[in-house]
């Protein structure tokens, strides 16, 4: 069973949206002075000096809109993907996009010189927009307002194409920075496709090795390879139950293909995978 939801929302996705919360209102009832942007907000020329803005500078946003937006995104595709992944990969998922947004900023202004402070919790917002594309790329997303639903796949396009214009321009000089992390949109979106290719080639490499283990040696004598196709085969009932459980999930995926197991059933196959490598 994957994260309960309470008012749609999964637990880490209501965490953040709560905290996100938090300290927009501090931000602007209690910390109004600069000094809280520049202690907390990512500036990539700083960032040696004041390591911890890494990740904090996701709990910053420049206005309201832009805090709306973060958190409308992460309310609509958060859930669904917490729910396929689990709550801490979710959260591990969603903190190293962040964090992958602010190390692109930070290669970047090595050639730019960009030393104002970037806030916002973009970077992993769109990880997670990404991996909700990634499961799902053809699932309808109602956008205001557009008369009909644009596939997710096409949304996250979109989304890409619109951080990179806002974030260009203003490296070439064209128009002022606005302050919002829009580098750090790219960074989250590559560290998440980054995240997602891996997680699915451990996850195919695992397949296909429980596959080959769970096949008949090729290396046994014809007579007793005959004997053993001859005799009764037990019911899955019968079988050792990790046997019966690692059949049953190779059937699901011959089924439904290998994106339809839970949470547990990739955490299971994974640590079989682990364990009868382990014995050869």
């Amino acid at each position: 069973m994957g994260p309960q939801r309470m008012f749609g929302m999964t637990p880490w996705v209501r965490r953040l949206i709560v905290a996100n919360l938090i300290v927009f209102l501090l931000q602007m009832k209690v910390f109004v002075n600069p000094w809280f942007m520049g202690t907390f907000g990512f500036a990539p020329l700083d960032a040696v000096a004041r390591p911890w803005t890494v990740v904090t500078y996701l709990f910053l946003h420049g206005n309201f809109l832009h805090l709306a937006f973060n958190l409308l995104a992460l309310y609509v595709f958060g859930p669904p993907v917490e729910e396929r992944m689990g709550g801490s990969p979710f959260i591990l998922y969603y903190a190293l996009c962040g964090v992958g947004g602010a190390a692109l900023s930070f290669a970047l202004a090595m050639t730019f010189q960009q030393v104002q402070p970037m806030v916002g919790a973009s970077a992993a917002v769109y990880g997670v927009m990404l991996a909700f594309a990634w499961a799902w790329p053809d699932q309808p997303i109602s956008v205001f307002p557009l008369p009909e639903p644009i596939a997710a796949k096409w949304l996250v396009t979109f989304a890409v194409a619109i951080s990179l214009v806002l974030a260009l321009l203003p490296l070439a000089g064209f128009v002022a920075s606005d302050g919002v992390a829009h580098l750090a949109h790219l960074g989250g979106l590559a560290t998440g496709w980054l995240y997602l290719k891996s997680a699915d080639w451990r996850l195919a490499r695992a397949e296909r090795h429980l596959r080959r283990a769970s096949e008949p040696s090729v290396l046994v004598h014809p007579a007793r390879a005959a004997r053993a196709s001859a005799a009764p085969k037990p019911r899955r009932s019968e079988r050792d139950p990790a046997q019966a459980e690692i059949d049953r999930v190779l059937d699901k995926i011959s089924a439904r293909g290998i994106e339809s197991l839970t949470p547990a059933e990739r955490r299971f196959l994974a640590e079989m995978s682990r364990k009868m490598r382990g014995r050869s």
